[in-house]
């Protein structure tokens, strides 16, 4: 009997297959079951929904902020409106006189740039008076007040005068 084989039972055959078949299900189905380290937790809380009363720094409210922004924004295009003189003039009136108005004030620097210097003009002290120079307001004020002191001395002389008469009659 050399040649021979032993033979299993088939029962016992029938266990073995049973139990690679068992064990072959058996990880199938706990391949299936999730590990429960990684079982998802409760979802995250969804933020609160931003509205007006919303606290957004320095515990000032969204409705506040928005509100502080828009004043120093309104503040700054006053500013520079105010600064570079940006009007929009609104009918044709208005355009047609600021028209006229730059025109007279190019006119006048035109014409300023035409007169000569405040030197032509007026006597230099310690120069001599030209015949021809034009004589100022306040030459002809002191002039007059000069006319004026010289009858005022002339009236005080008549008058002493006078009352000196009125005494060597009286």
């Amino acid at each position: 009997m050399v040649g021979d084989q032993p033979v299993c039972p088939p029962q016992l055959m029938l266990r073995g297959w049973g139990a690679v078949l068992l064990s072959q299900c058996m990880s199938s189905v706990f391949s299936q079951i999730p590990d429960p380290e990684l079982l998802p937790t409760d979802p995250p809380k969804k933020p609160d929904p931003v509205t007006s009363e919303t606290v957004v720094f320095w515990g000032l409210r969204l409705w506040q902020v928005i509100g502080i922004f828009a004043m120093f924004a309104l503040a700054v295009v006053i500013t520079l409106c105010c600064i570079f003189k940006c009007r929009i003039p609104r009918t044709k009136k208005e355009i047609e006189a600021r028209h006229a108005q730059r025109q007279a004030a190019k006119k006048y620097a035109n014409t300023l740039e035409t007169v000569p210097p405040l030197n032509e003009l007026t006597e230099i002290p310690g120069s001599t008076p030209d015949a021809s120079a034009v004589q100022t307001v306040s030459e002809q004020v002191q002039s007059q007040s000069a006319n004026n002191s010289q009858l005022s001395v002339v009236r005080v002389s008549e008058e002493q005068t006078s009352t000196l008469t009125l005494s060597e009659t009286g």
